[in-house]
């Protein structure tokens, strides 16, 4: 298992920060081979700049992982929070702790970003149980 985010230089034009994101997408869809690939939906926030961002990273993985043939899920922030923590609007400190709880993981992950992309996969592991059912086998083999 492998949890972290992805970051790039405030400094970079944003064509260039989208290059080097899509070049860290291919890079872990490579290593790691993913069957599915779980995106939070974009919903609009107050600041639309932010919006916007999330946005462009958003289309690069969707495209990715739809170029590759993988199964694309999307699900809204509140739904990934209710299906991890019971609580559609748990705050970002509750998802940590039960990402924590849920991955049996001595500390909470950090930064909170890693363990909202953890929750989204626990959320697609909740919504598929064959899926649930394969990757209980596959720890159990190794």
């Amino acid at each position: 298992m492998a949890l972290g985010v992805i970051r790039t230089s405030t400094e970079l034009e944003v064509p260039r920060r989208l290059a080097e994101l899509d070049q860290e997408l291919v890079s872990l869809l490579d290593d790691y081979g993913p069957a599915v690939v779980s995106v939070e939906r974009i919903f609009f926030q107050n600041n639309i700049r932010t919006a916007v961002g999330v946005a462009q990273v958003s289309g690069l993985a969707l495209a990715r992982a739809a170029a590759r043939g993988l199964t694309v899920a999307e699900y809204s922030p509140s739904e990934v929070k209710s299906v991890v923590t019971g609580d559609g609007a748990a705050d970002k400190g509750q998802v940590q702790e039960m990402v924590r709880v849920l991955l049996g993981l001595a500390e909470r992950p950090k930064p909170a970003d890693a363990a909202d992309a953890a929750a989204l996969a626990l959320c697609h592991l909740a919504h598929d149980p064959g899926l649930r059912q394969a990757a209980a086998a596959r720890a159990v083999t190794r």
